[in-house]
């Protein structure tokens, strides 16, 4: 081989060395990972909110206005619908020895609730201390006229009995145990007569931390309201930490579902109860506190409740005790019951 070829060669060679040289040198872009500090900036964390009634957290801004509906809890209104989605249900004597709810829902907005039954000056001044819309059919005169005068925000089912679209009748029930309401058009409704459905709540206490709750043991709770009817009674779930209920031995659930009732926080008030007319009607005080029992995760604490700007809350020691995080019942029972009925008893265990 001739020295011009030799020297040829070479320097292409050298060219195709250099030249996969610079390609090696080109640098490989990656995409930087979510979870890596970049140029000192770290991802933004979503923002959470917390539910106002029951302490839980959530993405979305809770600004839907709460609903407190008045439900039957006559033996031939059993079950109900809709009360395992309330936040917090109270439960109150009406008339004789029937109890009545009122839920309050905000969190969960069930499809429909009832069935629904007739006002009460009690229950509509609990719709107002937690700035609800307050859901009944039907009233005494006084009481309607009290609801207008005093400028509760209302819908009243008697209004709407033809309606079919926010209130409906059952056929499988007879009245007035057959009046349901159709969640999907309160709000509807609602801003039809000029109500407000937006609101920001005034928070319930509630514990962030709920591993160590003080109290005894009480795994069994048996509430009997008035000569021996109704008898309520709750029993512990350990697996779940909350109670199932139960009304005259039969287990409340939903009727539709048959999802059972858990609720995490009991929470049972002495009060002043007063009949105040032929009908039986009462006046229960539900501003002046009095003795109480807060049961949690299968705990109890003797405790004092107090009326803190409308709120029924638990105190001890002159401290608001929070709640756990969850559904709230509140029992009322009477300051001094009829006969010494002993109307609260407590157990490790169910008797």
């Amino acid at each position: 081989m001739r020295k011009g070829t030799i020297i040829t060669l070479f320097i292409c060679s050298l060219l195709l060395v250099c030249a996969c040289s610079k390609k090696d040198e080109t640098p490989v872009v990656t995409e930087p990972d979510d979870d890596i500090d970049v140029e000192g900036q770290h991802e933004e964390e979503l923002e959470l909110f917390t539910y106002p009634y029951t302490g839980e957290t959530t993405e979305a801004e809770p600004t839907n206005r709460a609903v407190a509906i008045m439900v039957n809890n006559h033996p031939q209104a059993r079950p109900q619908s809709g009360l395992h989605e309330a936040d917090i249900v109270f439960e109150l004597l009406a008339e004789g020895n029937i109890t009545r709810f009122l839920a309050l829902y905000h969190s969960s907005l069930p499809e429909r609730v009832g069935p629904v039954r007739s006002a009460r000056e009690y229950y509509f001044r609990l719709a107002e201390a937690y700035d609800a819309i307050y859901v009944y059919h039907g009233a005494a005169t006084f009481i309607d006229q009290m609801i207008r005068e005093e400028g509760i925000d209302f819908l009243n089912g008697a209004h709407y009995d033809n309606d079919k679209q926010l209130f409906i009748r059952e056929t499988f029930r007879v009245a007035p145990h057959n009046s349901y309401v159709l969640f999907d058009e309160v709000y509807n409704r609602s801003e039809t007569k000029q109500i407000i459905t937006t609101a920001n709540h005034q928070s319930l206490p509630f514990l962030e931390d709920d591993t160590h709750i003080a109290g005894e043991d009480a795994h069994y709770v048996k509430i009997e309201y008035y000569n021996g009817s109704p008898i309520v009674e709750y029993t512990f779930n350990e697996a779940t930490n909350t109670f199932y209920r139960y009304n005259d031995g039969e287990q409340t659930i939903d009727l539709e579902t048959e999802i059972p009732i858990e609720v995490d926080n009991i929470f049972i008030i002495e009060a002043d109860h007063q009949v105040i007319d032929n009908e039986g009607r009462r006046a229960i005080d539900l501003l002046s506190g009095g003795n109480g029992y807060l049961i949690q995760h299968g705990k109890v604490q003797r405790v004092e409740w107090k009326n803190d700007e409308g709120h029924i809350v638990p105190v001890k020691d002159d401290e608001i005790i929070p709640f756990v995080q969850g559904k709230t019942w509140i029992n009322v029972v009477q300051t001094t019951p009829p006969n010494n009925v002993e109307q609260v008893q407590i157990s490790e265990k169910y008797e």
